[in-house]
């Protein structure tokens, strides 16, 4: 019985420290300046004017360059679409992998002022990163509109 419980707490404590690491591979490669290509809504033809993030015009987020310090989890972006104020907005992030037996994972996002306090209090972002690689990455949030769920989905370039 004893060896049978230990082989169960061994498998558990293996299984947790493989999700930090592969949270910390995607961490890794976030790393880095990032270009905000193009943003979509799959599933949906109607044509919607959508704020993002922090109240921010979708608009004038395609375009943006981001980039993410992995070794101290903090962040900006400069919006930059036609017609939007040439801002640089502050933020910290980190990489959950509580989904990573799903092969998914969830950007936690907070947006700062330029210390990188924060300022919305407690309130931040849980976007599902779709997809990461050394050049490419997708994230997907998934919101009500008119009692529907409603998916934005961003696609960035590194």
């Amino acid at each position: 019985m004893k060896k049978i419980v230990f082989l169960i707490l061994s498998v558990v404590f293996l299984a947790s420290c493989g999700s930090s690491k592969v949270a910390n591979e995607a961490r890794a490669t976030m790393n880095g300046d990032w270009q905000l290509t193009s943003i979509t809504y799959p599933g949906n033809s109607q044509n919607v004017q959508v704020s993002v993030l922090n109240d921010v015009p979708a608009r004038c987020l395609e375009g943006s360059t981001w980039n993410f310090i992995s070794n101290n989890n903090t962040g900006s972006y400069v919006v930059s679409g036609l017609n939007c104020p040439s801002e640089t907005e502050f933020f910290i992030w980190s990489i959950d992998g509580s989904n990573d037996a799903m092969g998914n994972y969830d950007l936690m996002f907070k947006p700062t002022n330029s210390d990188h306090k924060s300022v919305t209090g407690n309130t931040g972002y849980r976007i599902n990163l779709t997809h990461l690689s050394g050049s490419q990455m997708t994230w997907e949030q998934t919101v009500s509109f008119e009692g529907k769920p409603f998916t934005i989905k961003m696609n960035f370039n590194k």
